[in-house]
């Protein structure tokens, strides 16, 4: 997985959560895909796809997500990412620091394509 690729991921993981479509950003994840953030943890792409859809119902709704990968591992089919990123919502243009958070991505190559197999974030402040 080079830089390009992640970006290219990364990018059209994040226009679905821009457009707000639940479906489109959970196909991104592997099927017992786990997300850990604080006071929070997901397991399976359809926890993943329940949980973003009633934030995009709610206080995620017309919000996007900025992340800038860090560190890029690629080892077989599978890269670990860390990046930097946050919540952009509707009207802002920074993610103000305290809301920044350092994140860490496990991708898996499946069929030829890359999938979010773990997504982890802590605040970076």
């Amino acid at each position: 997985m080079s830089n390009t690729e992640v970006r290219t991921v990364l990018n059209r993981l994040y226009q679905s959560w821009a457009d707000n479509d639940a479906d489109a950003f959970a196909a991104f994840y592997t099927e017992g895909a786990t997300v850990v953030l604080p006071g929070v943890f997901q397991q399976g792409r359809a926890a993943v796809r329940d949980y973003m859809a009633a934030g995009f119902d709610g206080p995620l709704k017309g919000s996007r997500a900025l992340d800038e990968p860090q560190d890029i591992r690629v080892a077989g089919d599978t890269a670990i990412v860390v990046s930097r990123g946050g919540v952009l919502f509707t009207g802002k243009d920074s993610v103000p620091a305290a809301r920044e958070v350092v994140a860490t991505w496990v991708f898996t190559r499946l069929g030829g394509e890359w999938s979010v197999a773990a997504y982890s974030n802590a605040p970076a402040h």
